[in-house]
């Protein structure tokens, strides 16, 4: 079977390129200023907020990664094998994080003992 090529013009491909560069950079300055604003009020729960804030930032990294490379498929086939990859490194990510976050509860109280 013949797979079909997907036939997108390059200004079309450009525009998405661009679109998701702009995305990007939004996203950034968000990131940025909830940042700037954790460190600038300290609470009890501040390192698990950045925790979620830098993972956060690291799946949206990724996404607009992802989104660029299916801009650039060919054909259904790549832009599956490109989703497929996508998702699998998500879980583990995912997977990563929560193993973080869980390790970082469970020794909050232990550390909270020690003062």
């Amino acid at each position: 079977m013949i797979e079909p090529k997907l036939e997108v013009p390059a200004e079309l491909r450009d525009l998405a390129e661009k679109t998701i560069d702009q995305a990007e950079k939004a996203f950034g300055m968000f990131f940025d200023a909830a940042s700037k604003s954790m460190t600038s009020v300290p609470s009890p729960g501040a390192e698990i907020s950045k925790q979620a804030l830098s993972f956060t930032e690291q799946n949206m990294k990724a996404a607009f990664e992802h989104a660029r490379r299916l801009v650039h498929a060919t054909d259904l086939q790549q832009a599956m094998q490109i989703q497929s990859e996508f998702l699998r490194s998500q879980f583990t990510n995912a997977g990563e994080h929560m193993q973080r976050i869980t390790g970082g509860v469970m020794s909050a109280p232990k550390d909270k003992d020690k003062f």
